[in-house]
């Protein structure tokens, strides 16, 4: 993992914000993966603010959206906002 990658967490009513700082890669990809498989089931939605990321690297973004998939059976929204939402869930 990245060694400045963080990510902090913010409750309220139902819905998590998950917040991302640092650099994005591989295993910053499966660190946010983990986070998300173990709070989808017990939030209504999880917003991801990519606002304080520094460097989103290739790699960890192929790897997040390639495993993203697989938590699709949940039933908590997930939306990504922020300046550098795009880049993490381009095509």
């Amino acid at each position: 993992m990245a060694n400045n990658f963080k990510i902090l967490r913010h409750r309220t009513d139902g819905n998590l914000q998950l917040s991302l700082g640092g650099d994005f890669d591989g295993s910053s990809a499966f660190e946010l993966l983990n986070t998300l498989e173990a709070n989808l089931n017990k939030n209504d939605c999880v917003s991801i603010n990519t606002s304080s990321l520094n460097t989103i690297h290739p790699f960890g973004r192929q790897v997040f959206k390639r495993h993203f998939s697989k938590l699709k059976h949940h039933q908590a929204c997930v939306k990504f906002i922020g300046k550098n939402a795009y880049q993490i869930m381009s095509p």
